[in-house]
């Protein structure tokens, strides 16, 4: 029985390779390797044993290696051999030579020959597991498509064919339900080689994916000519891309949309109705951050380069616009450029710029033009004059001799001092203390509608139990 089954393995060994995508040779490897454990469980790993596949008949050979000794010395027949006998099997032999004799395979053994299988199949298993990782790490970074399977603690399972991937929840389009039999398409964001095997993420969070979708639908990102230089999701809610051409002759947001929307509108379906704004990149960060804001109106940006903050001042019937619903329109704008990004209406920026010029004309001898100077130059109060720097202030027009830079910041650091001695709050301008009423109302205008509101879902709730 070991014996057939031995001699099946050994003749199966082309098919398997064929069949697993193995290599020949690996396949050979395992068979020969279990063979050999089974032989020395089997004899004992005292003996010598050594197996070898035979390319000329096809099979796994034994042998076992005996040191030839004189018949008088002859002790251990297990590891030796006397030197006439030696002489009868290998006309060369020598004193104190090594010879190999041939075993019978089927000497091992039903128990042996089931370990020599479980052996050969774990690395068969093995080594299919490394190359599924090593097609899968190949292809990380694309699109993969598969048959939804099961869920498992949340995580969509997906069958690839010759191994499943995973969707973790964090992953996965929020909204989305998948049953088993569905088909679905995902980022290859992440291949693990763990002790079960490969273990394949998959994202249809990521905006790497909606970018892949973007080169798979558009020729000219495909190609090249337009690049997608970043992007930003919300997933489910709400996408931006900016996109620039290398040719001056492609609109690369015309590409990007496509005749009548078909394009943008493929994607659209596919990241189930996930809203996408495809925007112009442009190496000047205010005009990228503009475009990024869209459709919102820019009246001006002030840029923080070193911290990579900025302001951005709208019109006031353009702040809820910039900021977008629950903020989402300044959040994607902050991801797609990189930097922090704080919105300003029109009033509350002419209210601070007010309060600034104010606050800097507490000084003793500023006048307003010296104080709008000031401001311009990126000191909004006195109290960041009072801890500057000689270096820092003579940036600013009339203040380049370092005598008077540095008796602007004593004289700040004087009024600093006077205040916290005498323990009395700065002055606020007028225009700020309008603005803060104006905020508090509409806050309290705000309150008593959703309390209005509440009244009347009330009355309404009540009305309906009256009637049932």
């Amino acid at each position: 029985m070991a014996e057939n089954m031995f001699s099946d393995l050994s003749r199966v060994i082309e098919q398997m390779g064929k069949d697993k995508g193995i290599d020949r040779q690996v396949i050979i490897d395992a068979v020969t390797q279990g063979m050999l454990v089974a032989a020395r469980k089997k004899f004992g790993t005292y003996r010598e044993i050594e197996a070898s596949y035979n390319e000329e008949t096809g099979e796994i050979e034994l042998f076992e290696f005996k040191e030839v000794v004189p018949r008088e010395k002859f002790i251990d027949e297990e590891v030796e051999i006397p030197y006439d006998e030696a002489l009868k099997l290998d006309a060369n032999a020598q004193l104190d030579d090594s010879i190999g004799i041939k075993m019978e395979s089927g000497d091992l053994g039903r128990i042996a020959a089931q370990t020599a299988k479980q052996i050969i199949m774990q690395k068969v298993r093995d080594a299919e597991r490394e190359i599924i990782y090593n097609e899968f790490e190949q292809r990380k970074g694309e699109i993969a498509s598969g048959i939804a399977r099961r869920v498992e603690k949340g995580a969509i399972v997906v069958d690839l064919g010759r191994t499943e991937a995973y969707i973790p929840p964090r992953e996965q389009i929020p909204g989305e339900v998948y049953k088993p039999g569905d088909r679905l398409q995902g980022y290859l964001s992440e291949v693990r080689q763990t002790t079960r095997g490969p273990q394949i993420i998959m994202s249809r969070a990521d905006e790497r994916y909606l970018m892949k979708l973007f080169e798979v639908e558009v020729p000219e990102i495909y190609d090249g000519i337009v690049e997608i230089m970043a992007a930003a999701r919300e997933p489910g809610a709400r996408a931006k891309i900016a996109v620039r051409s290398k040719d001056s002759a492609v609109d690369p947001v015309g590409a990007c949309v496509g005749m009548k929307g078909t394009r943008v509108q493929n994607i659209v379906q596919e990241l189930k109705g996930e809203k996408i704004d495809i925007v112009m990149w442009d190496e000047d960060i205010t005009r990228f951050a503009a475009n990024a804001l869209a459709p919102a109106e820019i009246s001006r940006i002030f840029l923080d380069e070193e911290n990579k903050e900025m302001e951005v001042v709208v019109p006031d019937n353009q702040l809820s616009l910039a900021i977008g619903k629950r903020g989402q329109n300044v959040r994607l704008g902050a991801k797609l450029t990189g930097w922090k990004i704080d919105i300003l209406s029109e009033s509350s920026a002419s209210a601070r710029t007010a309060e600034s010029i104010f606050n800097v004309m507490l000084i003793p001898g500023m006048t307003e033009t010296m104080a709008q100077s000031i401001f311009q130059n990126g000191f909004g109060s006195f109290q960041s004059l009072a801890s500057s720097s000689v270096e820092d202030v003579m940036s600013i027009p009339g203040y380049d001799d370092p005598a008077k830079a540095e008796k602007l910041i004593g004289d700040a650091k004087a009024l600093k001092e006077k205040y916290e001695k005498e323990g009395t709050a700065v002055p606020v301008s007028p225009q700020m203390i309008a603005a803060k009423a104006a905020q508090a109302a509409g806050n309290n205008a705000k309150a008593q509608a959703d309390l209005r509101l509440k009244q009347e879902m009330e009355k309404l709730d009540n009305s309906t139990s009256e009637k049932n």
